[in-house]
């Protein structure tokens, strides 16, 4: 079973994004399951969500404690949340942010005694992408065409196919950007 936590801020589409990628391991034959971890909080207030992927049908329901990949929609909260916690050195480690893998390496190493690998930590501006594409600052799509390329998880195609299914009542319009706004990022 591999175990993904999401992490951002209130109105920034976390729970969207757990959502969206188990629907993108089920359409690829796998057993996926998504939900969030929040309570009262509102816009702007740190959260997270969970989502798993397995071969075989999943029975936990618990928060993903020590997940394989770390996806981090806001890289303000790397300096006020210890968001790797639960990670080891091989969890792979996705960023919304304009700071290099390298950066992020080092402000983890600094900040919490954090060791990894560079190679698995990968970063991208998908705000950038979200406004020059979406219009608003939404970038929980956008950074799953990097995990759909970096990782064997979720697929492009399938990704594409749960946007479709997640945003038909939204109409053709967000389904299309949306779609070359993983699609972009996928290509980054």
């Amino acid at each position: 079973m591999q175990e993904i936590r999401i992490h951002g801020r209130g109105g920034q589409g976390v729970v969207t994004a757990s959502e969206l990628i188990a629907i993108s391991a089920f359409k690829n034959k796998h057993y996926s399951q998504a939900f969030p971890s929040f309570g009262v909080e509102r816009t702007g207030a740190p959260i997270e969500a969970y989502s798993r992927i397995a071969d075989d049908f999943i029975r936990t329901r618990e928060q993903v404690y020590n997940p394989e990949v770390l996806i981090i929609l806001d890289a303000s909260l790397l300096n006020t949340t210890n968001l790797v916690s639960g990670c080891n050195p091989d969890t792979m480690i996705i960023v919304n942010t304009t700071l290099s893998a390298k950066e992020i390496k080092e402000a983890l190493t600094k900040k919490w005694k954090f060791k990894t690998k560079e190679k698995n930590i990968h970063t991208l501006d998908a705000t950038a992408i979200a406004l020059k594409i979406l219009g608003k600052n939404l970038a929980n799509t956008v950074i799953l065409g990097l995990l759909a390329k970096n990782s064997k998880l979720i697929s492009l195609e399938s990704t594409k196919e749960a946007i479709k299914e997640k945003f038909q009542e939204k109409g053709k319009e967000i389904i299309n950007k949306n779609i070359k706004a993983i699609s972009e990022a996928y290509e980054k």
